[in-house]
């Protein structure tokens, strides 16, 4: 099992504070939730002796970690598929597929992309979460970050925190926007229907920026940008504004078709299995060398034939 040894000497500048807040100044490559757990399994040593992490440290101390990485024996590995964009020895770029769950949950133990992270890359066993930064919805397609080792995955997490991501969408929306805009408001857990999110005073900061790429009879191809990152937030921001997102089945309503379309749309928009929404750009820092990455990658065909479907009927 991978572990981490390290040998710290307490710089005068964090002398009287809590061993927690000295330890996540001196080790910022681990969270501090990782480091408090190492405290408390006595993983971590100060002049020899175990100390309770509000103890404070003083000048010149020793503080040794011997440490375990947790291991996530209990997910199942799977042999499914995975579509790289990029890879190097502390992350991953993949493009994932429609209709992937992205980590095991109430009625979907397995099949999920969490499962064949782990077949693919065993070492995954020993990062949190087998390394999943951020999610993405089931039927959202798109780029995600996986990180290959704790301190890569500490650090991205901090850096998603921090809004230092780059994460840029496409979708098609009903309705035609008259331009773009930024929409503002707080997203929380439904107080009825559990499944579904919505736009609360009770809920967490978010921000989604949009702007019009194409303007359709009854619909509108856009490109949002996240601030922040809350579950289903685009659908929900989008929901709010009167603009759900075609084929999105929890925010968008019956499947709404305009009554002068021709009978080849209608059914392109009926048949349409998901929500369109799909995540096209990802910039990051790299978590090792700080080189700024960037990856953009093509529309997937259902969305494209999705657009062709509707320039058609434009024209």
């Amino acid at each position: 099992m991978p572990t981490e040894k390290l040998s710290l000497i307490v710089p005068e500048d964090l002398a009287g504070r809590r061993l927690d807040q000295a330890l996540a100044h001196l080790c910022p490559q681990h969270s501090r939730s990782r480091l408090q757990d190492w405290i408390r399994h006595g993983y971590v040593k100060v002049d020899d002796k175990t100390l309770r992490q509000r103890d404070s440290v003083a000048t010149g101390q020793s503080i040794l970690i011997e440490a375990e990485f947790e291991s996530r024996q209990t997910w199942e590995k799977e042999e499914i598929p995975l579509n790289i964009v990029h890879e190097d020895s502390s992350l991953i770029i993949i493009d994932k597929p429609a209709g992937l769950v992205v980590h095991p949950g109430a009625g979907n133990p397995r099949h999920t992309l969490l499962n064949a992270l782990l077949y693919h890359y065993p070492q995954l066993e020993q990062v949190p979460r087998a390394g999943i930064v951020q999610r993405l919805d089931k039927d959202t397609s798109g780029l995600m970050v996986i990180a290959l080792t704790p301190p890569a995955h500490t650090y991205l997490v901090q850096q998603l925190q921090q809004r230092k991501v780059k994460r840029e969408y496409q979708a098609i929306v009903h309705g035609v926007m008259t331009a773009g805009g930024k929409v503002d408001a707080p997203i929380g857990r439904h107080h009825i229907q559990r499944k579904r999110m919505t736009v609360t005073e009770a809920g967490k900061p978010a921000c989604t920026h949009y702007r019009v790429l194409t303007k359709f009879p009854s619909f509108t191809h856009v490109r949002c940008q996240l601030e922040s990152g809350r579950t289903h937030q685009i659908r929900v921001h989008m929901a709010h504004i009167h603009y759900p997102i075609v084929g999105d089945p929890l925010y968008g309503g019956r499947k709404r078709l305009p009554k002068n379309c021709s009978t080849a749309l209608r059914e392109k928009i009926a048949q349409f299995p998901r929500q369109a929404l799909f995540a096209c750009q990802l910039g990051l820092a790299h978590p090792a060398t700080g080189e700024t990455l960037s990856f953009a990658i093509p529309l997937p065909d259902d969305f494209q034939s999705l657009l062709d479907a509707l320039k058609n009927e434009a024209e």
